[in-house]
C-alpha cells in the first residue's frame, strides 16, 4: 500500500515511539536537571519527529533530505544526552537500554530512506568549507 501520509512511515512512528519512552525517562531523571538535560533531551528527541513530517511536507526532495538531516543530527544530539546520563549515573543502565536500542534503530531507518531519497547506496559525505576567496590548486 502506497504512503498517504508522513504518519505512515514506519521511522515516524519510531519517533514518536522514542518520544515517549525519552519522555517517561526524562520524568525519573533528578529535579535539578528540570531546565538542564531533561529540557535538552525533550527537545532534540521531539526534533526528530517533526523534522520527518516537515521533510516529507516539502515540495522538493533536497528539502526533505535536507529535514531529515536535521532529524539525524538530532537523533545523534539524544545518543549523547543518553550516553551523558549514564556516565553520570542519573538513571540506571535498564532505563536508558530501550531508548539507545530504538535510536540505532532509527539511525538505521533514516539512513536507508536518505539513501533511497537521494539513490545512493551511503548517505552523502560532506564537503569541506573553502573560504570563498580559496582556488582549487
Amino acid at each position: 500500500m502506497p504512503l498517504q501520509t508522513y504518519r505512515d512511515l514506519d521511522v515516524w512512528q519510531a519517533g514518536i515511539e522514542l518520544v515517549e519512552k525519552v519522555y517517561f525517562l526524562a520524568k525519573s531523571l533528578p529535579d535539578d536537571e528540570r531546565y538542564g538535560m531533561t529540557s535538552q533531551l525533550r527537545r532534540a528527541v521531539i526534533s526528530i519527529p517533526l523534522n520527518i513530517a516537515e521533510g516529507y511536507g516539502r515540495s522538493h526532495r533536497g528539502d526533505y533530505l535536507r529535514c531529515l538531516s536535521f532529524s539525524q543530527g538530532s537523533l545523534k544530539e539524544v545518543e549523547t544526552l543518553l550516553i551523558i546520563i549514564g556516565r553520570l549515573k542519573c538513571a540506571e543502565r535498564f532505563a536508558l537500554q530501550p531508548c539507545w536500542e530504538l535510536c540505532q534503530r532509527i539511525g538505521k531507518m533514516l539512513t536507508r530512506l536518505m539513501q533511497s531519497l537521494s539513490g545512493t547506496t551511503r548517505p552523502p559525505t560532506p564537503t569541506p568549507y573553502k573560504k570563498p576567496n580559496e582556488q582549487n590548486h
